[in-house]
């Protein structure tokens, strides 16, 4: 796997300088309110090497997140991965929670570069093509240019797609880039605590309210579970 850089000072204010202009841009956007028929939400993983030591409890927990998820009703999900040389696969769209968990545990980490800027090109191209409510991104680290991430972000903003931002690990390109993500999507972000099985499935069923009915349904389930869960709804007020 390529050796992870890090954000120099003129990178760095290159790419908070692309932060506060898109984010001027993101405020003045309506918030989102529910669509009909089901919400549709893209859970994108990364699966290079470096998350390879701990992807066997990590993608359990996920699975089991959005097991849970489901059980909110409302929303169909899509995986999506990277990996390996220049390798992005996309599932197909189901509901059931127990079949998203057993498509996640088939897959395996393979040695890479990340893929970050291609899989919101991705998102953006599906939230014009189709409909696409949000998105969920797990990741621990980056290797591409982070301008082009925040473009891409951005981008993103602009069409009214939130990310929604899980970091694991304490990568100090990625602690600096993924809250950006965020805030250019007006997503939320949050670091990815294994040690907490419960606190990752109410964090995840936070998302799954928002893809499912909008901000309302959202804030109604940070303020009714409380805690983790309350703490992203607050970060998309």
């Amino acid at each position: 796997m390529a050796r992870k850089t890090e954000v120099g000072p003129t990178q760095g204010t290159a790419a908070s300088s692309a932060v506060d202009a898109f984010t001027r841009e993101v405020a003045n956007l309506p918030p989102r309110t529910a669509g009909s028929g089901r919400g549709r939400l893209l859970f994108a993983m990364d699966a290079t090497a470096s998350r390879e030591p701990t992807w066997d409890v990590a993608t359990t927990q996920q699975g089991e997140m959005f097991v849970a998820a489901s059980e909110i009703g409302g929303i169909e999900v899509r995986l999506a991965f990277y990996r390996g040389f220049d390798e992005f696969k996309v599932s197909r769209w189901t509901a059931d929670g127990r079949e998203l968990a057993r498509l996640m545990g088939a897959v395996r980490c393979l040695a890479g570069r990340t893929q970050i800027a291609r899989l919101l090109r991705y998102a953006a191209e599906q939230r014009r093509e189709s409909r696409l409510d949000a998105v969920v991104f797990v990741g621990d680290c980056c290797e591409e240019d982070v301008d082009e991430i925040g473009n891409e972000a951005g981008q993103l903003g602009l069409l009214g797609l939130p990310v929604f931002v899980f970091q694991e690990g304490e990568d100090r390109v990625a602690s600096r880039l993924f809250p950006q993500i965020a805030k250019l999507t007006r997503g939320a972000y949050c670091k990815f605590d294994r040690s907490s099985p419960e606190q990752l499935k109410r964090l995840l069923g936070a998302v799954a309210a928002y893809a499912a009915g909008g901000r309302a349904a959202l804030l109604k389930y940070g303020k009714e579970q409380g805690g983790a869960a309350a703490l992203l709804t607050n970060q998309m007020k």
